[in-house]
Parts: C-alpha cells; sequence; structure tokens
C-alpha cells in the first residue's frame, strides 16, 4: 500500500496519536522515546509490522482466547500507564488518620499532584507492588533506577494529606512485615529479630510499603511539640478538623452500648471495656465525639492523656532514639526539618537526626573514628542535604507511627496526593450495612 492509498481518516488519526505520544515523551524528558512515532506511523498507515504477534496475520474473525488476550494485553498496558503516571487505587489499612480517613477507605491517589515518579525497579509483575498472594517478591531488581520526577501540579504544602514509601520499609521482617524492623531491633536485637521473625528481605526505595499521613513539616520548617500541641515556625498550628486525641474515660460501671460507640464514631474493634477502671483507656475521640461521650449518662469522667516531657529518661521509641533528650509523643523541643542545599554542621550531639538521611536516603557511607566524623572516607565537619524532607504525623494522634517514631520523609519517598474515597467498607459491620454510603465519591 502506498502513501497515496491511505484515506484521510488514518492520516487524522495518525496525527492525533502521535501528538499524543510527543506530548508525553516532552513530559517525560527523554526523546529516545520519540522513535515510538515509527511505531505509531507503521500501525496506524503502513501495516508493514505485524504487532499483533499472537494473531493470525489477515484473519477476519477472531477466537474466543485470542479476543481475550487481545482485552488483557491492552488493560495491562493501560492500566499500568495510569498507575505509573496519573492516579492509583490504595487502601486505607489502619486507624491513624481517623476520623479524617477511615480504615478501609478506598481511595484514588493523585500521582499528577506532585508529579509521577519514573520507576525505579520497573522489572515489576504488573498490578502488584512488592509482594505476590504468596509472599513472594513480585518484582526484580536487575534493573535499577536513578531517581526522577516528572513535572506536577504543584508541591507538597503543609496540611496535605500526602501518600508515600514508609521510611524504614527498606527492611522487613517476613513474618510480622507490618511492624518496624529498626524498632523491633531496638527492642531486642538484630540477631534475635531475625532468627525468630526472619528471614530479612530489602526493599528498594520505591518498593516500600505505602503509608498516608497529614504533612505537618514541609522544609526548612523549624518544628515544637508542648503538651500535644504541634508549633511550627514558633506559631501554634492549626489542628485538622476531624483529629482524635486519647481519653481516659471512667463510667459508673457499666459499659457503653457498641451500637452507641459506633454511632458517635468509634472504631470499637480497637478498644474494649476494663471492668478495673471501670471505663475504657486511650479511647480516641475528635472534638465533636467527646462532646458526645460526655453527655452520655453513664460516664463520670473524660480526662485526656499527656506524655510529658521526661528529661534525661524519654521514650526511647521517638525519633532520634535519645532518651536524654527527654521526648515523648506530647513532647518534642525543637525539631528542624532539612531541605536541599542547606548545610549543617555535623557534631555528636545531632548526627543521630542526620545519621540515616546521609547514608540510608542519599547513599553516603558513614563512620566516626576517634571523636571524628568521616563521610565516604574523608572528614566532615559538616553536610549539605541532597534532597527535601517532610515531617508527617496522622491526624488520630496518639494511634499514629508517624514522623515522630521514624523521622524524616525523603522526597523521592512522596508517591502522590489522595483525591477521592471511591468505596469506604467498615469491617465491624456486615454486608450491606457495612458500606459507608455517606463517603462514596467523596472528595478529599
Amino acid at each position: 500500500m502506498s502513501l497515496k492509498d491511505i484515506s484521510p481518516a488514518r492520516w487524522v488519526k495518525f496525527a492525533i496519536y502521535s501528538a499524543l505520544y510527543t506530548a508525553w515523551v516532552v513530559w517525560l524528558g527523554n526523546y529516545w522515546f520519540l522513535f515510538g512515532c515509527v511505531v505509531i506511523f507503521d500501525a496506524i498507515l503502513t501495516q508493514k509490522v505485524h504487532w499483533r504477534f499472537w494473531r493470525k496475520k489477515g484473519a477476519v474473525k477472531q477466537g474466543f482466547v485470542r479476543e481475550w488476550i487481545d482485552a488483557i494485553i491492552f488493560a495491562v498496558v493501560v492500566v499500568s500507564f495510569i498507575n505509573i503516571f496519573f492516579f492509583q487505587a490504595f487502601k486505607i489499612p489502619s486507624s491513624s488518620m481517623e476520623s479524617t480517613l477511615y480504615t478501609g477507605d478506598h481511595l484514588f491517589v493523585s500521582k499528577l499532584s506532585y508529579g509521577p515518579r519514573i520507576p525505579q525497579t520497573p522489572l515489576t509483575i504488573p498490578f502488584t507492588h512488592n509482594v505476590l498472594p504468596s509472599g513472594k517478591k513480585s518484582y526484580s531488581t536487575l534493573i535499577q533506577n536513578d531517581y526522577r520526577r516528572l513535572k506536577g501540579w504543584g508541591k507538597v504544602e503543609r496540611n496535605d494529606i500526602v501518600v508515600f514509601c514508609f521510611p524504614h520499609g527498606d527492611s522487613v521482617l517476613s513474618q510480622i512485615p507490618s511492624a518496624d524492623y529498626y524498632a523491633v531491633v531496638r527492642a531486642t536485637s538484630k540477631e534475635f529479630a531475625i532468627r525468630k521473625w526472619g528471614p530479612l528481605v530489602v526493599h528498594p526505595s520505591d518498593k516500600k510499603d505505602h503509608y498516608v499521613k497529614r504533612c505537618v513539616g514541609i522544609p526548612g520548617d523549624t518544628l515544637r511539640i508542648q503538651d500535644g500541641q504541634l508549633y511550627v515556625n514558633g506559631l501554634k498550628a492549626e489542628n485538622p478538623e476531624n483529629m482524635q486525641w486519647a481519653y481516659t474515660v471512667q463510667t459508673n460501671g457499666s459499659r457503653i452500648s457498641n451500637k452507641v460507640l459506633q454511632h458517635i464514631g468509634v472504631n470499637i474493634s480497637e478498644y474494649s471495656y476494663d471492668p478495673a477502671l471501670p471505663g475504657y483507656r486511650h479511647l480516641a475521640l475528635s472534638n465533636k465525639m467527646l462532646e458526645q461521650v460526655k453527655e452520655l449518662k453513664s460516664v463520670v469522667s473524660v480526662e485526656p492523656e499527656y506524655e510529658m516531657p521526661m528529661p534525661g529518661s524519654g521514650d526511647v521509641e521517638i525519633f532520634p532514639f535519645d532518651a536524654s533528650l527527654g521526648w515523648t509523643r506530647d513532647y518534642i523541643s525543637q525539631l528542624w526539618v532539612p531541605c536541599k542545599g542547606a548545610t549543617v554542621e555535623l557534631n555528636a550531639q545531632n548526627l543521630p537526626l542526620y545519621r540515616r538521611i546521609i547514608t540510608s536516603y542519599e547513599g553516603h557511607t558513614l563512620e566516626e573514628k576517634n571523636g571524628l566524623i568521616y563521610i565516604d572516607g574523608k572528614e566532615a565537619h559538616s553536610y549539605t542535604f541532597e534532597m527535601d524532607y517532610f515531617y508527617m504525623m496522622g491526624d488520630n494522634r496518639h494511634n499514629s507511627l508517624d514522623s515522630r517514631y521514624w523521622g524524616f520523609v525523603p522526597e523521592d519517598h512522596i508517591v502522590g496526593k489522595p483525591r477521592v474515597i471511591w468505596l469506604s467498607t467498615d469491617k465491624n459491620r456486615n454486608f450491606p450495612n457495612n458500606i459507608r454510603w455517606r463517603r462514596f465519591l467523596k472528595c478529599i
């Protein structure tokens, strides 16, 4: 077939497809992909190459199996393309963001909000993240690309809800994959943890498990927490409307009905009545829920739970895991969020804050010898950050493992921004009452 015999409609189709493809290549920033226009030219116009090799060339009617192969290949390519560059579906597995996001919320997360990441580990079985149902890895590290992010609509702003890769998720104990490996090692030892819950599985940065939290600190911010209240750059931060706090609820000896607690909004799967109190310990309540609980006739008192500063004997689970600081989940004296290009002086006191940044996130070697610090084998008195970092906290402030427990989130771990709740289910109820219809297609 000569070019003169090609119909105008096919030329128009070629022009539209090639224009869209060229725009994508420009966005991608890798102009080698422009050779793909040759494929589009042949597939639409000249048809010299048999691209659908699984189909018999020239066949008019296709069998049932071949039609399904066509459909499956098309679906895999299109959905994978959408997941990488535009949006992806996620499910909330825990209550750390209640009552803003609930356990069982299914989200569409926009990759365009902050710009999609080019896959660093591209050899992955479609529609999987890091494991197969059998528990084995679903990807190969044969090809590893450097971190690169395409242009997005904007950047991470303070108070944004953000989906990101769990910073401590590079190492996972296979028998307790949801646990923080480094926290387990601090509580026991590396040898004991691997022997009891291993083997140890190591993931590249883009294959770590996904978390969702609220960004409360952006690069360059100075944070402080006093009596549970967050302060940013010296100013009291505005608390999220549905933020939950832990309370001790004492009753007159009777239980509060589960139906009443569910109606108020309490996640009943996480709390139980304590007859020794009598009442409920660590009950997470928003301000609205708090007022409703106080009005219950069986409730005698409701007291907020605070962990006061403990000079010299703070919580060793609070980042940077130094008891001498006296920090707790409700008290952090001062913490600066690193930003790209900023330089800090290094010393024995602040090195625990930046050790993981220097080694795990930015890929340098770090040694301490004779009171001196060596980076990549050279004596170092300062360090210049190569990436921006963020500080994340859950809206359920006393039931959230967040930056207070594992530190900063690197920019290359940012995945996207939740935009829509397309389905929400409550595991404490039976179908069809388990569907939260009021949250169906709710914008975030």
